[in-house]
Protein backbone atom coordinates (compact mmCIF):
# COMPACT_ATOMS: atom_id res chain seq x y z
CA UNK A 1 0.00 0.00 0.00
CA UNK A 2 1.17 3.49 -0.76
CA UNK A 3 2.58 5.55 2.05
CA UNK A 4 0.45 8.41 3.31
CA UNK A 5 0.72 11.70 1.51
CA UNK A 6 3.41 13.93 2.91
CA UNK A 7 2.87 17.59 3.62
CA UNK A 8 6.50 18.07 4.59
CA UNK A 9 7.18 20.92 2.18
CA UNK A 10 3.96 22.73 3.09
CA UNK A 11 4.62 22.19 6.80
CA UNK A 12 8.14 23.56 6.39
CA UNK A 13 6.84 26.63 4.58
CA UNK A 14 4.13 27.16 7.22
CA UNK A 15 6.70 26.87 10.02
CA UNK A 16 8.98 29.36 8.29
CA UNK A 17 6.09 31.77 7.84
CA UNK A 18 5.14 31.39 11.49
CA UNK A 19 8.75 31.94 12.58
CA UNK A 20 9.07 35.02 10.36
CA UNK A 21 5.84 36.42 11.82
CA UNK A 22 7.12 35.79 15.35
CA UNK A 23 10.40 37.54 14.55
CA UNK A 24 8.59 40.53 13.04
CA UNK A 25 6.39 40.76 16.13
CA UNK A 26 9.40 40.57 18.44
CA UNK A 27 11.12 43.32 16.44
CA UNK A 28 8.04 45.55 16.61
CA UNK A 29 7.84 45.00 20.37
CA UNK A 30 11.54 45.91 20.77
CA UNK A 31 10.93 49.08 18.75
CA UNK A 32 7.94 49.86 20.99
CA UNK A 33 10.11 49.50 24.09
CA UNK A 34 12.70 51.85 22.61
CA UNK A 35 9.98 54.35 21.72
CA UNK A 36 8.63 54.10 25.28
CA UNK A 37 12.11 54.86 26.60
CA UNK A 38 12.37 57.87 24.32
CA UNK A 39 8.97 59.10 25.48
CA UNK A 40 10.03 58.71 29.10
CA UNK A 41 13.18 60.67 28.32
CA UNK A 42 11.16 63.47 26.71
CA UNK A 43 8.88 63.64 29.75
CA UNK A 44 11.95 63.75 32.01
CA UNK A 45 13.39 66.63 29.96
CA UNK A 46 10.09 68.47 30.28
CA UNK A 47 9.98 67.94 34.03
CA UNK A 48 13.62 69.03 34.45
CA UNK A 49 13.10 72.12 32.28
CA UNK A 50 10.03 73.11 34.31
CA UNK A 51 11.93 72.63 37.56
CA UNK A 52 14.86 74.73 36.32
CA UNK A 53 12.50 77.40 35.05
CA UNK A 54 10.76 77.69 38.40
CA UNK A 55 14.11 78.14 40.14
CA UNK A 56 15.23 80.82 37.66
CA UNK A 57 11.86 82.54 37.54
CA UNK A 58 11.92 83.17 41.30
CA UNK A 59 15.12 85.21 40.85
CA UNK A 60 13.69 87.12 37.89
CA UNK A 61 14.39 86.48 34.22
CA UNK A 62 14.89 88.53 31.11
CA UNK A 63 12.37 88.56 28.27
CA UNK A 64 14.96 86.83 26.05
CA UNK A 65 15.38 83.98 28.54
CA UNK A 66 11.59 83.69 28.83
CA UNK A 67 11.21 83.48 25.03
CA UNK A 68 14.01 80.89 24.83
CA UNK A 69 12.39 78.77 27.52
CA UNK A 70 9.00 78.95 25.78
CA UNK A 71 10.56 77.92 22.45
CA UNK A 72 12.32 75.02 24.14
CA UNK A 73 9.07 73.88 25.79
CA UNK A 74 7.21 74.13 22.46
CA UNK A 75 9.89 71.98 20.82
CA UNK A 76 9.64 69.44 23.63
CA UNK A 77 5.85 69.33 23.28
CA UNK A 78 6.19 68.86 19.51
CA UNK A 79 8.65 66.02 20.11
CA UNK A 80 6.23 64.44 22.60
CA UNK A 81 3.40 64.78 20.06
CA UNK A 82 5.54 63.17 17.37
CA UNK A 83 6.61 60.40 19.75
CA UNK A 84 2.95 59.79 20.63
CA UNK A 85 2.25 59.25 16.92
CA UNK A 86 5.23 56.90 16.69
CA UNK A 87 3.89 54.90 19.64
CA UNK A 88 0.45 54.69 18.04
CA UNK A 89 1.97 53.48 14.76
CA UNK A 90 4.03 50.90 16.61
CA UNK A 91 0.93 49.72 18.48
CA UNK A 92 -0.83 49.28 15.14
CA UNK A 93 2.19 47.36 13.75
CA UNK A 94 2.25 45.13 16.82
CA UNK A 95 -1.47 44.40 16.45
CA UNK A 96 -0.95 43.63 12.75
CA UNK A 97 1.99 41.31 13.47
CA UNK A 98 0.04 39.59 16.26
CA UNK A 99 -2.82 38.92 13.85
CA UNK A 100 -0.40 37.60 11.23
CA UNK A 101 1.24 35.33 13.81
CA UNK A 102 -2.13 33.96 14.91
CA UNK A 103 -3.05 33.27 11.27
CA UNK A 104 0.30 31.59 10.62
CA UNK A 105 -0.01 29.43 13.74
CA UNK A 106 -3.57 28.48 12.78
CA UNK A 107 -2.48 27.51 9.24
CA UNK A 108 0.42 25.46 10.61
CA UNK A 109 -1.82 23.69 13.13
CA UNK A 110 -4.32 22.89 10.38
CA UNK A 111 -1.62 21.36 8.18
CA UNK A 112 -0.29 19.37 11.13
CA UNK A 113 -3.77 18.00 11.89
CA UNK A 114 -4.27 17.02 8.24
CA UNK A 115 -0.88 15.30 8.18
CA UNK A 116 -1.68 13.44 11.41
CA UNK A 117 -5.10 12.42 10.10
CA UNK A 118 -3.56 11.09 6.89
CA UNK A 119 -0.92 9.20 8.88
CA UNK A 120 -3.57 7.79 11.21
CA UNK A 121 -5.79 6.72 8.29
CA UNK A 122 -2.84 5.08 6.54
CA UNK A 123 -1.88 3.18 9.70
CA UNK A 124 -5.48 2.06 10.18
CA UNK A 125 -5.61 0.78 6.57
CA UNK A 126 -2.30 -1.00 7.08
CA UNK A 127 -3.64 -2.68 10.23
CA UNK A 128 -6.78 -3.78 8.41
CA UNK A 129 -4.69 -5.26 5.58
CA UNK A 130 -2.46 -7.04 8.07
CA UNK A 131 -5.49 -8.34 9.96
CA UNK A 132 -7.05 -9.54 6.70
CA UNK A 133 -3.82 -11.32 5.73
CA UNK A 134 -3.60 -12.87 9.20
CA UNK A 135 -7.24 -14.00 9.04
CA UNK A 136 -6.71 -15.56 5.61
CA UNK A 137 -3.56 -17.32 6.81
CA UNK A 138 -5.39 -18.61 9.92
CA UNK A 139 -8.29 -19.82 7.75
CA UNK A 140 -5.85 -21.63 5.43
CA UNK A 141 -4.14 -23.31 8.38
CA UNK A 142 -7.50 -24.28 9.83
CA UNK A 143 -8.64 -25.77 6.49
CA UNK A 144 -5.43 -27.79 6.24
CA UNK A 145 -5.79 -29.16 9.74
CA UNK A 146 -9.49 -29.79 9.45
CA UNK A 147 -10.27 -30.89 5.88
CA UNK A 148 -13.96 -30.93 4.96
CA UNK A 149 -15.61 -34.33 5.26
CA UNK A 150 -15.81 -36.27 1.96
Amino acid sequence: MNKPRDLGLLLDLAQRRRDACAQALAQARRERQQADAQMAQLHAYTHDADARWQQRASAGVSPTLLATHRQFMVKLEEAIGYQTQVLQQLDARIAHHEAQLIDAERALATLQRVQQRWQHDWLRRQQRLEQKAFDEMAATVHRRRHPPPP
